[in-house]
């Protein structure tokens, strides 16, 4: 470590990541091998990286909304799972007590004119007479997602709308998952329901059970309708119905964008069921939900438009639409008839950052937001390019959208890492998946991209297949390395994100997620605590360093200097990352920094550590690859380390 002058109050955090022999594709190095990083400290010849390098991509994948962060314990709430056809899929509701007791069916009678679907009950049976109901009653149930999470002196509110002719006594309850153990209940008594009803209830539980379900019983002879039932726990972030544990998730990796709200989950498999975004928005009860076609479930679309919007403001993030070109999977609109869906997307920008007086603005205003949201950057369709209709459809949506918004950032399905783009446009859009060996390659994709014409969004990279499985160390390694060389070529890339972000362990329809969870428990995988070590590279200053000319192809590293805004003081972070099959003796040197200013405060190393570098972290061992230790041996073996250690 060299000494010149350099401003005080510098701390240097030190990260290396490190991995030993495996039985995989990476790439090999011969053992014992030396290298050396020089590093020079001096800001005048450093980088700034753009203030949104860093951030998530969410999609409704693995039941990331519906039965994840969307805290809505009810599935298929609205009885439309399945459309309008009559009769509709109640699934996951069923039925208490003995069939004979009670008929249940489905109608069109609702009260919401776009989700007209309503369940019919017809109790047979009462509390006196000749056909007796059982003590308990008899009615349905719905067991949540996999189990809904009760927990003991929560409360939780319950809404649902109820019509009958008659008058009603109905027990709502939380029990465990066989309903012998009751957690919470209320009688809801009404004798004027012939018209369609809401009800509130709330239950405070008087116990815990991560499998429990929601029960509607009732002793009483008649026929009850039920529609849009809802249960939610009071206490989501902000009260705006994002599920704790998991937003907490999010907020740790302090993302400085999100990209919603997919992925495929835009296109669709048909258009039908595309996400459109005008039946997203408004009351919840009015929301008809839709059949998520891609991965295969029903979302009650509860996580809409405006869920999205609000949860990059409470993230702290800009918000990234991607929207529909009149594109899916399977089928596509001619040009020459897209006005209408380029009309649908202004309508949008319009909710999102219109006047609360403009049409669209007044919506998103009666929601309770009526200031604007900060809408800037829009992507036109999702892996688009090669279809037959994209760049006409393309260049109407752009038009448009420039006439309209010119401030608006407007990003393009087309690759320009390589070839320039025949259509204008801000950002580009591209996604990096394939084996381990692959993604770590790909932090070179961009070394030779020209400086010139629009920057590139990597609103996508993983590794899969079998170097993945279900997130292991050797997949973080991977990506590690393609960061740290996206965050070199910083001035050629603009956004990244992994993707996807979320999984329920009950449904995974794609390998690996960044989080993993079930109804009460949470962990990251290494992947993301991985990305916990990029968090402050958003704005930081990009420093110039050097890895010496004879070492391996298998090593990647950066630097970066900032300023935390919990301290105000300045840091110094080295990322290497090791991506061969031996340690390698790494030597650092530091230019431009005074030793005479380091004064040793105590340090910290993070380290990403496991005995095999396919090991995975569980709801057991969450922190498998994950611990703060007083810094020793930095270098051990099979490790990611972060140390921190203090400068005056």
């Amino acid at each position: 470590m060299s000494s010149s002058p350099q401003p005080c109050g510098v701390l240097l955090f030190f990260l290396v990541v490190l991995c030993a022999s495996f039985n995989s594709s990476a790439t090999g190095i011969e053992a014992n091998q030396s290298a050396w990083l020089s590093v020079d400290a001096a800001q005048a010849s450093a980088r700034k990286i753009p203030e949104t390098m860093f951030g998530i991509s969410f999609e409704e994948i693995n039941h990331a909304g519906a039965g994840g962060l969307w805290a809505e314990l009810v599935s298929n709430r609205g009885f439309e799972a399945g459309g309008e056809s009559i009769p509709s899929n109640i699934y996951p509701w069923s039925i208490l007590g003995d069939e004979s007791l009670l008929i249940v069916s489905t109608d069109r009678s609702s009260c919401f004119e776009r989700n007209k679907v309503a369940l019919r009950m017809e109790v047979l049976c009462d509390n006196e007479g000749p056909i007796i109901c059982p003590a308990e009653g008899v009615g349905i149930y719905n067991p949540g997602y996999w189990g809904m999470n009760i927990e003991q002196q929560k409360t939780y509110r319950v809404l649902m709308y109820v019509r009958s002719s008659e008058s009603v006594n109905i027990t709502v309850s939380f029990t465990g998952s066989n309903g012998a153990r009751t957690l919470a209940t209320s009688n809801i008594v009404s004798s004027d329901v012939s018209n369609w009803t809401m009800i509130e209830v709330l239950l405070e539980a008087a116990g815990s059970d991560p499998n429990s379900r929601l029960q509607l019983m009732t002793t009483r002879k008649g026929v009850i309708w039920f529609d849009q039932v809802s249960a939610m726990p009071l206490d989501t972030f902000k009260g705006h119905g994002f599920r704790q544990d998991l937003f907490q998730m999010l907020a740790d990796l302090r993302p400085r964008f999100i990209r919603f709200p997919g992925g495929s989950y835009v296109e669709g498999e048909w258009l039908r069921n595309s996400f459109q975004w005008k039946v997203t928005v408004g009351p919840w009860e009015e929301r008809p939900g839709h059949f998520n076609d891609v991965w295969q479930y029903w979302t009650d679309d509860g996580l809409g438009l405006f869920e999205f919007l609000q949860l990059a403001e409470d993230l702290g993030s800009l918000p990234i639409w991607v929207f529909n070109t009149g594109i899916s999977l399977n089928d596509q609109i001619d040009t020459t008839r897209i006005l209408p869906f380029v009309q649908e997307i202004l309508d949008g920008i319009e909710f999102a950052r219109g006047d609360p007086n403009s049409t669209w603005g007044y919506v998103r205003a009666a929601m309770g937001h009526p200031e604007p949201f900060n809408l800037r950057h829009v992507a036109i369709g999702n892996q688009d390019c090669g279809k037959t209709n994209y760049h006409g459809n393309y260049h109407k949506f752009y038009s448009a959208i420039k006439n309209a918004y010119p401030d608006i950032n407007v990003i393009s399905n087309c690759d320009a890492s390589s070839t320039p783009l025949d259509h204008p446009a801000d950002f580009y859009d591209f996604h990096v998946y394939g084996d381990a060996n692959y993604v770590f390659a790909s932090a070179r994709n961009f070394d030779r991209t020209a400086r010139l014409g629009p920057k590139a969004f990597v609103s996508e990279y993983a590794v899969t297949g079998k170097d993945a499985g279900n997130g292991n160390l050797l997949a973080a390694l991977a990506q590690a390395g393609l960061l740290v060389g996206l965050e070199r070529n910083s001035d050629a890339v603009e956004m990244a994100s992994n993707a996807p972000l979320f999984v329920n362990v009950n449904d995974r329809r794609f390998n690996p997620d960044a989080i993993v969870f079930d109804s009460s428990k949470v962990y990251g995988t290494p992947s993301y605590w991985m990305q916990t070590f990029f968090k402050e590279s958003n704005g930081a200053m990009l420093l110039n360093s050097t890895l010496g000319a004879k070492t391996s192809a298998s090593l990647a590293a950066s630097a970066i200097l900032w300023k935390s805004s919990d301290d105000g003081r300045q840091y110094l972070r080295i990322k290497v990352v090791n991506f061969g099959s031996s340690t390698v003796n790494l030597k650092i040197t530091i230019d431009n920094l005074d030793s005479n200013l380091i004064q040793a405060i105590g340090s910290t190393q993070t380290i990403l550590k496991s005995s095999s570098l396919m090991d995975e972290n569980s709801f057991k061992e969450p922190h498998k690859d994950f611990i703060i230790l007083p810094c020793s041996h930095c270098l051990d073996r099979f490790k990611a380390i972060s140390v921190v250690v203090g400068i005056q």
